[in-house]
């Protein structure tokens, strides 16, 4: 893993995906904003200003300079902020982290991920068309699928509030930004092997549950063919 982060690019610019206003300021859809903002004062980039589009700062980080964005155009156009930012930062899709929201990942978890498709979300759609590529860096923080009694469609919901215990989203915000913290330090894929491991012990406690479920069914004699089972 060393080697690899050793040998992959540094990331130049961190967005984190969302609406502008206060109308949307809590919804699900603004969690990569909200986590990218947290970054910002993690790593002493002092105020945003209005740049690209968006509300830009530059900061130190692990492996250099870091500009961190957060666009403030509507979700859907998003591509118009960072586009243009990558350009003129020289940064390669691979040298752009996007933090955004992800109803296929449930609430609480985060997960990371090199490139790929935009799965539905129409920022990540954005992107992909100004970059050019898919292959940009991704923190995927979990908001969840809605419930089979929610009145609405993914739209409807990922522009809802959260409604889970205030406590619990403080804690996802903070996870993503740990794994944030995590990429900018080690690299997409040590981050990846650290954050989607299995609590310790799991694999151990499924290997002996399979055992013993084989046991067990070792164990039932079935009767002859010809034999009813009484």
């Amino acid at each position: 893993m060393a080697d690899a982060a050793a040998e992959a690019p540094p990331v130049r610019l961190v967005v984190g995906l969302g609406n502008p206003g206060a109308k949307y300021a809590r919804t699900r859809h603004n969690a990569g904003q909200r986590v990218v903002e947290d970054l910002a004062v993690r790593l002493g980039a002092g105020r945003f200003a209005a740049r690209y589009a968006g509300e830009y700062a530059e900061a130190r980080g692990p492996h250099g300079p870091l500009a961190l964005l957060v666009p403030t155009t509507y979700m859907n156009d998003s591509g118009s902020s960072v586009g243009p930012a990558a350009g003129v930062l020289h940064a390669a899709p691979d040298q752009v982290l996007v933090v955004h929201d992800d109803i296929d990942v449930p609430f609480g978890e985060v997960r990371g991920k090199r490139g790929g498709g935009h799965g539905g979300h129409n920022g990540l759609r954005s992107l992909i068309a100004a970059l050019g590529s898919p292959d940009f860096l991704r923190v995927r923080v979990g908001v969840g699928r809605p419930p089979a009694d929610f009145r609405g469609d993914e739209a409807d919901w990922v522009l809802r509030a959260f409604d889970e215990p205030a406590d619990e989203v403080a804690a996802l915000l903070d996870t993503g930004l740990t794994m944030t913290e995590a990429v900018l330090a080690d690299g997409i894929d040590a981050a990846i092997a650290r954050f989607h491991a299995r609590p310790a012990g799991e694999r151990a406690r499924a290997r002996a549950e399979r055992r013993e479920a084989v046991a067990g069914d070792e164990g039932v004699q079935e009767p002859p063919a010809d034999v009813p089972a009484s």
